[in-house]
């Protein structure tokens, strides 16, 4: 490895940064205007202006903000989506939320897709970007957070199948807004009590937007909204799927199942936790 590259995983490795090399890579990269690999082999001084954004870059870090946020961008499914302070960071975790809908979705056949609380859009996007057919409406009360997804669509070439509410499900008039019948439902709505967010990684409570995170009292607050209105906007058989957070899944069942969704499956993500909630109308 380069000496800077060495520095700068120095660095990293003193504030306690998790994989300091690949962040390293990724930031020196980044400055320079070439792929972490080529960052491996870099010889050459960098020029002023390289040297001031790394450092800036770094001091960022130092300080726990979020690699993507500093980078601007973040890997989710197959693809790379842009984000910034007005978005959820996309989780690895929530991969699961895509690759379950896949399942479910009809390929052959239009099918009517609305994501709550769309942020950045990658949940919603990574549906639509594997079939033309398909069209979404992907809802949010942040106008900041449409802007950054509708970005990411017009980065997809998904544009024309996406449409964006802003608005929130607790709003009296929000279902106006929709266009109904959806095959599917999706959503990883904010799940943390309240309480939970002054305990979290500075990484999570200093940069994601609160809107994001806060479940309210109990955690539950939005999925028993959600669960309010899921019957009147699925068709019959639509679909909802869900992400939940650690030990919520059988709560978020149940919360469904009392509006008259019936239970299909409770899916674990790679650590094992329960993490998808699928019901159907």
């Amino acid at each position: 490895m380069n000496i800077l590259l060495d520095k700068i995983v120095s660095r990293l490795e003193k504030a306690e940064i998790s994989s300091p090399r690949l962040e390293a890579r990724l930031m020196l990269g980044k400055a320079c205007g070439i792929s972490a690999d080529e960052a491996v082999l870099l010889q050459r001084e960098l020029s002023a202006e390289e040297e001031t954004l790394l450092e800036e870059m770094l001091e960022q870090r130092l300080a726990h903000k979020p690699l993507d946020k500093i980078l601007g961008s973040k890997g989710f499914y197959k693809y790379d989506f842009t984000v910034n302070g007005n978005v959820l960071s996309p989780r690895p975790d929530t991969e699961i939320i895509v690759e379950e809908a896949l399942k479910l979705l009809d390929s052959g056949i239009t099918q009517n897709i609305a994501d709550f609380g769309t942020g950045s859009g990658c949940i919603l996007l990574s549906l639509l970007a594997e079939n033309k057919r398909w069209q979404g409406q992907g809802v949010d009360k942040s106008e900041a957070a449409l802007k950054v997804a509708a970005e990411n669509a017009a980065a997809l070439g998904v544009e024309s199948q996406v449409s964006w509410i802003n608005g929130s499900w607790f709003n009296e008039d929000f279902c106006q807004n929709l266009k109904t019948p959806l095959d599917m439902l999706v959503s990883n709505p904010p799940y943390i009590p309240s309480a939970e967010i002054a305990g979290l990684d500075a990484e999570v409570k200093d940069y994601d937007p609160l809107s994001a995170l806060d479940g309210g009292a109990d955690g539950y607050e939005h999925y028993r909204q959600i669960a309010c209105l899921a019957p009147y906007l699925l068709k019959d058989g639509g679909h909802v799927v869900l992400e939940v957070g650690l030990g919520q899944a059988q709560e978020v069942n149940n919360i469904f199942a009392e509006q008259g969704l019936c239970p299909v499956r409770i899916i674990p993500d790679l650590s094992g936790i329960d993490r998808c909630v699928i019901l159907k109308k």
